[in-house]
């Protein structure tokens, strides 16, 4: 029997739940066969970076394109990540391992896969950024959990990415590193601000390496 898990994905700015809920017909191997996906849509917020205008986001964003120095909305980010550790707080109290439960997220959902799974307080199986960035100063990372740092971190970045620009990514591995945190980084050539077949056909066998079975 396929070991029971958790995917959570957390869209971009502007974009919506649903509208990613196709994501999981790629996740064919049997493997996923008990997995429960959850594609929440963020709140309606004013974002600065695009003038005040209220759209679904999930923190504020100050400036596009997002670069390695772009401000960080800090505070913004940690009452972003309290509502997503109470997705995965209640996926858990219904019984699923939190060996397997695995936080994924597209550009601005990928800042805020990073900033939750390093905040919560036990190891997860993993979190998956695309196209996202370090929302945070590195005076975080004392506030990092001891277990959240063991829970392994696959990073992902389009090389010709304009929107969150591909040195945001870059900084990424350099800042987990020095948190004491495993990360994988993929750089995809030609690739811009989005996410490819390919990139969803690595996080599959990556997610499906790290499942464990409940025996």
């Amino acid at each position: 029997m396929a070991t029971r898990s958790f995917v959570l994905w957390l869209h971009g700015l502007g974009d919506s739940g649903p509208a990613n809920e196709p994501i999981k017909t790629l996740f064919r191997s049997p493997e996923f066969r008990n997995t429960k996906w959850s594609f929440p849509s963020a709140p309606q917020n004013p974002v600065t970076c695009n003038y005040g205008m209220r759209m679904p986001s999930w923190f504020d964003i100050h400036e596009i394109p997002v670069t390695a120095d772009s401000p960080k909305a800090e505070s913004d980010v940690l009452k972003a990540v309290q509502n997503v550790h109470a997705m995965i707080d209640k996926e858990i109290a219904a019984g699923t391992n939190p060996n397997n439960v695995f936080v994924c997220g597209f550009s601005q959902g990928g800042a805020l896969t990073m900033a939750s799974v390093l905040l919560y307080p036990k190891k997860l199986g993993g979190g998956a950024v695309f196209s996202g960035w370090v929302p945070f100063n590195s005076s975080m990372i004392e506030k990092f959990p001891e277990d959240a740092k063991k829970t392994p971190i696959l990073w992902s970045h389009g090389m010709a990415d304009r929107t969150v620009l591909f040195e945001a990514g870059q900084a990424g591995p350099p800042f987990l590193e020095q948190a004491g945190v495993t990360c994988e980084f993929k750089a995809y050539p030609g690739l811009g601000h989005s996410i490819s077949n390919e990139e969803l056909q690595f996080l599959e066998s990556w997610i499906k390496t790290r499942l464990q079975s409940s025996s």
